[in-house]
């Protein structure tokens, strides 16, 4: 995509809602903001899953760059880090876009990253990517949740949706670099269907809800024990 198309809000959120489909979900949206999450299987192991996730030019669609080639993005790996963008010479120098900085980085579990991606970079906005691996029978279960908060000259209702299909194509493009998404399984179709008599789920903290894919580590045993 040509910067300048980028930069042209209409044409961005018009890309946006026709990107590819994916599993998408908007779990939850207010005035205030939203959240999306997206999952998949693939089989790959955590090694292998992060040692990707560490090279956006693989996976992360040029469709949403600011240059139009994946070739120019980079990750760094640390906190603090970033995930960014070169821009070429076009005649006055190289530019360069910060997509997102790295908050939390746990090798083969999870990468969480805070950024408002394309067209949200120029609102009032804080945005936050947590990714999440965790290891299965048949190779690794994926997560990304996007949480958005604050000011914007959009509506919620209108670039929710548009967003949450941009995130399901990265986590799509990350799945295929990677061999490929596997189907769910009948357990996990299952799953998916909430039970006519089942009670309402008390909704949970940011971190408890997305920590279900990251195992808990052992607590240490009292001492005397």
């Amino acid at each position: 995509m040509a910067i300048s198309r980028y930069l042209a809000v209409a044409a961005v959120m018009g890309a946006l809602a026709f990107a590819p489909m994916a599993a998408a979900k908007v779990v939850d949206q207010s005035e205030a903001g939203f959240a999306v999450a997206h999952t998949a299987q693939v089989a790959a192991t955590p090694a292998d899953v992060w040692k990707m996730l560490r090279m956006p030019q693989s996976w992360w669609s040029k469709d949403h760059s600011w240059s139009g080639d994946a070739a120019n993005f980079w990750l760094d790996q640390q906190a603090g880090g970033c995930f960014c963008e070169k821009l070429p010479d076009t005649g006055a120098g190289v530019g360069s876009v910060q997509h997102a900085r790295i908050l939390f980085a746990k090798p083969n579990q999870l990468l969480r990253l805070s950024g408002a991606f394309g067209p949200l970079q120029g609102e009032a906005l804080n945005g936050t990517l947590t990714i999440q691996i965790k290891e299965t029978p048949t190779g690794s279960a994926l997560r990304f949740d996007y949480v958005v908060g604050g000011y914007m000259r959009f509506k919620v209702a209108d670039i929710a949706p548009a967003v949450d299909k941009v995130i399901g194509e990265q986590l799509l493009g990350l799945a295929n670099a990677l061999g490929g998404a596997l189907p769910p399984t009948r357990d996990e179709k299952a799953a998916e269907k909430p039970k006519a008599d089942a009670p309402a789920k008390d909704e949970q903290g940011l971190d408890a809800a997305v920590a279900d894919l990251v195992e808990k580590e052992p607590k240490p045993a009292p001492e005397g024990r």
